[in-house]
């Protein structure tokens, strides 16, 4: 035979020089890496396969483990720039993720694109767009194919996130509180003479119970004998009785109305607000003027 007998790259089972190598790829992430979540996708029930799209994406769950950032000279894509539909941030990077530690701590076969990784040091999102695992970024094939047929490491593919009204709702506050400010929200206020009060995040709703309710909604802020904020809202909130479900609650509703002030987390919408009313005052968009001016 024309290969060394003692070095055997292509085994049929598990050798020990792979474990050591996978040992240290681990070891490495752990030093240089650093701290992120992973949030699987949770709705993949929902899936409208017409359209090829997911109506409603949720995410329940994040699973803290550590990530190497591949290019950490800053992040890749188009950037930022504004296009037709206003300021467009398209922030994109790699990370690596070590196989045996994902199996470890997330409870599914492999990352899936359009599961979500936050990372606390930039305080976003991100969304996973594709999943490399056989190039060299991955570490293809070091020491044959062994586990397998693996390799040590999957090479995520991320876009920065945007949020588009998906449930996320994952009880890891840092991460549920700068979606939370992304919701669009309800003012409704209140009379004077309710009673109790209302819980932040805790459901509120019209009707006789809440199984019976007309309309539902999440307590965002709450002012006593003053407004009430709600959002993730389903249905359309009326004058009259609003019950809160944990807090039992009531107070009469007067007024309602779409204008709550939004205090939006992520950086792109926050920007093409700000852009919109600053340009109101700079441009001349009136239709005996079509091209604009000072």
């Amino acid at each position: 035979m024309s290969t060394n007998l003692y070095f055997n790259n292509f085994p049929k089972n598990i050798t020990s020089e792979q474990l050591l190598v996978e040992d240290l790829v681990i070891e490495a992430m752990k030093i240089h890496g650093m701290d992120v979540y992973y949030m699987p996708r949770t709705s993949r029930d929902r899936v409208d396969y017409l359209y090829g799209e997911d109506t409603l994406k949720t995410y329940t769950t994040a699973y803290p483990i550590e990530m190497y950032l591949e290019d950490v000279t800053g992040m890749e894509g188009e950037g930022d720039f504004v296009s037709k539909f206003g300021l467009e941030i398209r922030d994109e990077t790699t990370f690596l993720l070590s196989r045996r530690r994902f199996a470890a701590t997330v409870p599914q076969i492999r990352p899936n694109e359009g599961d979500l990784i936050y990372v606390p040091l930039v305080q976003n999102l991100f969304e996973i767009t594709f999943v490399e695992h056989e190039n060299a970024q991955a570490m293809y094939y070091t020491l044959g194919r062994g586990r397998g047929g693996n390799v040590y490491v999957y090479a995520l593919k991320l876009k920065q996130f945007v949020f588009s009204n998906e449930i996320i709702q994952t009880g890891f506050v840092e991460i549920d509180d700068q979606v939370r400010d992304e919701y669009p929200r309800t003012r409704l206020t209140l009379s004077a003479g309710g009673t109790g009060k209302f819980v932040n995040d805790e459901i509120v709703y019209q009707g006789t119970d809440l199984a019976n309710a007309t309309v539902t909604g999440l307590v965002y802020d709450f002012t006593p004998n003053t407004t009430i904020d709600v959002y993730r809202t389903i249905g359309t909130f009326n004058t009259g009785i609003l019950k809160g479900n944990t807090s039992n609650a009531q107070w009469t509703i007067s007024v309602v109305s779409d204008t709550a002030t939004m205090n939006n987390a992520f950086e792109d919408i926050v920007d093409n607000a700000r852009i919109e009313s600053e340009s109101d005052a700079i441009i001349d968009w009136t239709e005996t003027n079509p091209f604009g001016g000072d």
